[in-house]
């Protein structure tokens, strides 16, 4: 199993599954950084559940 998380290609396809959860996610409550921190330390699986349960940001101007 140590062999498998130590081989570059497995970290670099976390890592870019990671980034498109957080890029899917920049609009969401948590954010790019939240839903890439989640998604970087749990897992992929993880952060797209996160990313799936997680509710659209509310962009809110006041009229004046």
């Amino acid at each position: 199993m140590t062999l498998i998380l130590l081989n570059p290609w497995f970290v670099a396809a976390w890592i870019a599954a990671s980034w498109i959860i957080g890029v899917l996610g920049r609009d969401k409550r948590f954010g790019f950084f939240g839903n890439f921190l989640v998604s970087f330390l749990f897992s992929p699986l993880v952060g797209v559940i996160v990313l799936l349960a997680s509710d659209n940001q509310i962009h809110t101007r006041q009229k004046r």
